[in-house]
């Protein structure tokens, strides 16, 4: 239950996380699709009105009556108001003079007064894009004519009071916005589903290996724990099995060599003091002086080297750890795991040296345990 609610934890936040980066990357995206789009309209818009006002200026030089342009201007733009982009021709006044709706002609021509209030006005895309978005705000305040289309470009005829304005279809390019941004939610939305769909599995994938490879070391580690349970376990029967029996079996051998094996001599400065070999704790070498610790806490030195020493000593109730120390089986206080399959020996008296069993020797310590 716990992995289930941590999954379902971890895909709302992938959620709330791509929706909060999708709604400020839609908006955004959205405007600089809409942008070009309407700055594409703008330049084509322009250019079709200079070139019609080229035109009927070319026709009034040659001599052709204004009405007979007029006659010829509006044939040409008739029913044009469909598309995108139309023109139409009114004069100084703001009389309509040729318009695609026939209806229009004779009409005073109007316009957003915020988009383009004189000839040298020219409406860009950031402009006609808020007229957009805001087309209900606007449609309070103009007329359905007003709302229908909107001059973006005036384009004068040279040597007439005619004037050449270029129109956008307000109705059709809102309706081209609307696809745009229908197109890009339906994109991020596509996206949105492959991102949380595909980040949800591989994070429950990562978070599955991740559980497995723990599930193993704590496995590992639970073996290990039961086998230094284990360890320690022996090493209290073993202790316990000394006291009751102190005196281990011994081969025969002459008197000498039993005595030898009871006691060393060992020296406090220059004193010569016998040890009893029951009441060694550990031995071990340092700076090249072998040290006796007695039980008791008393430390003495021997002349004697480790590997002699050891000859003379019980190898089932003394150990030789390593090349610095032989420590005595009533002397370890616990053994703990160190390192790689490495065993670290505490003992009391404590030493100031860390007692540690290699790898290699490891085996033949936890045989010893069990003798």
């Amino acid at each position: 239950m716990r992995k289930d609610k941590l999954y379902f934890l971890t895909f709302i936040s992938i959620t709330i996380i791509f929706l909060i980066m999708a709604s400020l990357g839609t908006q955004y995206f959205i405007r600089v699709s809409a942008n070009q789009q309407i700055e594409v309209q703008i330049e084509s818009s322009k250019r079709e009105a200079n070139e019609v006002a080229s035109l009927i200026s070319f026709q009034l030089m040659g001599g052709v009556d204004k009405k007979e342009v007029k006659e010829n201007v509006q044939k040409t733009i008739e029913n044009t108001n469909t598309e995108t982009g139309f023109v139409c021709l009114f004069d100084w006044s703001g009389k309509e003079i040729c318009h695609p709706d026939i209806t229009k002609v004779g009409q005073k021509i109007s316009s957003n007064q915020t988009l383009l209030s004189s000839l040298d006005e020219e409406i860009n895309s950031n402009d006609l894009y808020d007229l957009l978005i805001n087309k209900k705000d606007t449609k309070k305040g103009l007329s359905d004519y007003e709302m229908e289309s909107e001059v973006i470009h005036l384009s004068p005829v040279k040597n007439s009071d005619w004037i050449v304005a270029a129109h956008v279809n307000v109705s059709k390019m809102n309706g081209q916005l609307k696809n745009l941004r229908r197109n890009f939610y339906i994109i991020f939305i596509i996206m949105g589903a492959i991102i949380i769909i595909s980040s949800f599995l591989a994070v429950r994938l990562i978070g599955s290996n991740y559980e497995k490879q723990l599930e193993l070391k704590n496995t590992s580690l639970e073996t290990e724990v039961i086998s230094l349970s284990k360890l320690n376990t022996d090493l209290v029967a073993y202790q316990q099995k000394v006291v009751k029996d102190p005196d281990p079996i011994e081969e025969q051998s002459d008197p000498l060599s039993d005595a030898s094996k009871k006691r060393i001599l060992t020296y406090i400065r220059h004193e010569l003091i016998p040890v009893s070999i029951d009441e060694i704790a550990y031995i071990y070498t340092e700076n090249t002086i072998t040290h006796v610790m007695c039980a008791n806490g008393k430390k003495s030195t021997s002349n004697s080297s480790l590997d002699d020493i050891y000859t003379s000593l019980d190898a089932s109730l003394f150990f030789r750890a390593n090349r610095q120390f032989i420590i005595s089986i009533a002397a370890i206080e616990k053994i703990i795991k160190y390192g790689n399959s490495q065993l670290k020996i505490l003992v009391q008296p404590d030493s100031a040296v860390e007692i540690i069993i290699s790898k290699n020797k490891a085996a033949e310590f936890k045989q010893w345990l069990n003798l």
